[in-house]
């Protein structure tokens, strides 16, 4: 019988999925991270990207999430994130929009906008499209 660990991600709004897992792949601030189960606990940060629970060897679930935290015990993954959207629902167009504001705002040498928010948004965009990218290499 292979192990499990109970995973669930929380967003601001809602709960988004709780469910066992065989492993959970997130976007940590200092580098992807893989948690199996009855890792060693620990908090970190999350930065804006995907995380991928691996329900059975055949099906993984893929999620966008745009930064926030994730614990990890023994036998519970709880990633609590600021918006935490499923792959499949990710707006594509809105992520282009945003995408193509971001970059004008970049481009704008005016100075009259706050890089560091436009820098924010662009990379929020950018994972969103990449997370929707790998979800159609995988079928989804």
């Amino acid at each position: 019988m292979t192990m499990t660990i109970h995973v669930d991600i929380v967003s601001a709004e809602q709960a988004i999925f709780s469910g066992l897992a065989e492993m959970v792949f997130a976007p940590a601030e200092m580098g992807e991270i893989g948690i199996a189960p009855r890792h060693a606990p620990f908090i970190t940060k999350l930065k804006p990207g995907e995380v991928r629970v691996k329900i059975s060897p055949k099906e993984t679930q893929p999620f966008y999430v745009s930064g926030g935290m994730i614990e990890v015990q023994p036998h519970v993954v709880t990633i609590l994130a600021d918006t935490a959207i499923r792959a499949k629902d990710i707006d594509e167009a809105a992520a282009l929009e945003a995408k193509k504001k971001a970059e004008e705002a970049l481009a704008d040498k005016t100075g009259s906008i706050d890089y560091s928010t436009a820098h924010a948004q662009l990379a929020e965009a950018m994972e969103q499209l990449r997370s929707l990218d790998r979800l159609r290499k995988l079928g989804g």
